[in-house]
């Protein structure tokens, strides 16, 4: 007979791990401390049906060359809900954040050219090596953190040193073409080489600036969480939220488990657990018998806050403007702004890092009227008296549930991120672990999902005695 398994945690990690020891014919419980499922995948709707407006607070969008996650799209039967996801700058109408005020994509050139020339005075280069370094820079500056952005933007002397080298290569292929941005992820693949030319930290978060504006996105029609709430739906009440687990007790054969119920304290003894808390906030519960090493990781991984602020129009005034979807790089403390492509519910702020922090501690009324005050510098329309139906936030970095927008190892060499993973991923006994600080895709569902394959393997394994399967390979 097989053990039964406490799964802790019910994001995409913890769901995906108790649907697939379900599958090979254990009986799990999944206790999630907050009051819904889904972890950081949080969709708000502005009302009480599914078909009211709605919006992203969480994951927005999952790259199509992410396997594991299109699979389980592909299996809960929601690939009839996939549409794509356009991203920054996808629109030639979509504004940019410049000195002498916002302009349109298919304008901005002379504005970039002209502010890259003010940083080089006095140098002589190619039109066509001013005009890519001027989109990279403005990517980094648009969707990096401020530690990120200043190892470029604020660096005249490797900017230049970025432009010289530029001047040699033949450009092309890449170029800005009227409307559109330059082929940044089409550049880094041919000239892998150009990365070793960047900074450390700045060349670890390419790859992320990268993903986040291709062209290869998807969306879930309706709402990213009709994924985590699919896999609850095939768990047959297994989930129990509103259970916070409190404490953790690692011995030989079992793991003791303390949670609060309705201000009561449950304690439970399984022969096998499954954490797939974040180590943000796993590292405020009380730990007991755990290695020296896996508290050191527990405590030490870095984890970036991410903050988003979203406004129900009345209207969707962007139309009148010629926007009808991506988003636009609307600067100052608000960074990005992202359309619907239908409805008028507005991703009016995406922050992250410092950024994402000083707006999360502010009031929510603060918060929301900050945004609504930058991004009128932009749009003076979310102004007019009733154009802001209803507005919500959430600053990941300030929740308690999560205390962290997603684990990150940026600054690090491919050794140090190694085995920063398989520490985060090294089991105590009988508690194994999961979540997108364990994976080898940090900050993304993917993540999440190839890191529960991998603890499901490894807890059969221990029951089987078998050799792992390893699924998430």
């Amino acid at each position: 007979m097989s053990p039964r398994v406490a799964v802790l945690g019910a994001g995409v990690a913890g769901l995906v791990a108790a649907y697939e020891l379900v599958g090979l014919g254990y009986d799990v419980d999944v206790y999630e401390a907050s009051p819904r499922i889904g972890g950081r995948i949080h969709t708000h709707r502005f009302g009480s049906g599914r078909s009211s407006p709605y919006v992203e607070l969480g994951a927005m969008r999952i790259p199509t060359k992410h396997r594991h996650t299109m699979r389980y799209i592909d299996e809960l039967n929601l690939a009839d809900r996939v549409r794509p996801f356009r991203s920054f700058l996808s629109d030639a109408n979509n504004y940019l954040s410049a000195e002498s005020g916002p302009v349109r994509l298919s304008e901005a050139m002379p504005a970039l050219l002209q502010a890259l020339r003010e940083r080089l005075p006095g140098s002589v280069y190619r039109e066509a090596s001013l005009q890519f370094a001027a989109f990279l820079t403005l990517t980094v500056e648009a969707v990096a953190p401020v530690r990120m952005r200043g190892q470029l933007v604020g660096n005249v002397m490797l900017t230049g040193m970025l432009v010289d080298r530029l001047d040699g290569m033949d450009l092309r292929p890449y170029l800005p073409e009227q409307g559109r941005p330059a082929r940044l992820g089409e550049f880094f693949i041919d000239n892998p080489g150009f990365r070793s030319f960047l900074p450390l930290g700045l060349d670890g978060f390419i790859d992320d600036i990268l993903t986040e504006t291709s062209s290869d996105l998807v969306r879930l029609d309706g709402g990213m969480d009709a994924l985590p709430r699919r896999l609850a739906d095939a768990l047959a009440g297994a989930v129990h939220v509103n259970h916070k687990v409190v404490e953790l007790r690692v011995r030989e054969r079992d793991v003791v488990v303390e949670l609060v119920h309705a201000d009561r304290t449950i304690v439970r003894r399984y022969a096998y657990a499954l954490c797939a808390i974040p180590f943000s906030a796993l590292r405020h519960l009380r730990l007991y018998d755990f290695d020296p090493d896996k508290l050191d990781i527990i405590r030490e991984t870095e984890y970036c806050s991410a903050t988003k602020v979203a406004f129900y129009c009345r209207e969707p005034f962007w139309l009148d403007e010629g926007i009808s979807g991506g988003a636009s790089y609307t600067g100052g403390g608000i960074r990005q702004t992202y359309y619907p492509d239908r409805g008028s519910a507005l991703l009016a702020s995406y922050t992250i890092g410092e950024e994402a922090d000083q707006l999360g501690r502010m009031s929510l009324a603060d918060r929301h009227e900050y945004v609504r005050q930058q991004l009128a510098k932009v749009h003076p329309r979310i102004l007019e008296p009733g154009m802001i139906r209803s507005a919500v936030s959430l600053a990941w970095g300030q929740d308690e549930w999560t205390r962290g927008g997603c684990a990150v190892r940026w600054g690090k060499d491919v050794g140090q991120i190694v085995e920063e993973q398989e520490l985060a991923s090294t089991p105590q006994n009988h508690l194994f672990f999961a979540g997108e600080h364990c994976s080898k895709n940090p900050a993304w569902i993917e993540g999440a999902i190839e890191s529960a394959l991998d603890a499901v393997d490894r807890i059969d394994a221990d029951v089987t005695g078998s050799y792992p399967v390893r699924r998430s390979a």
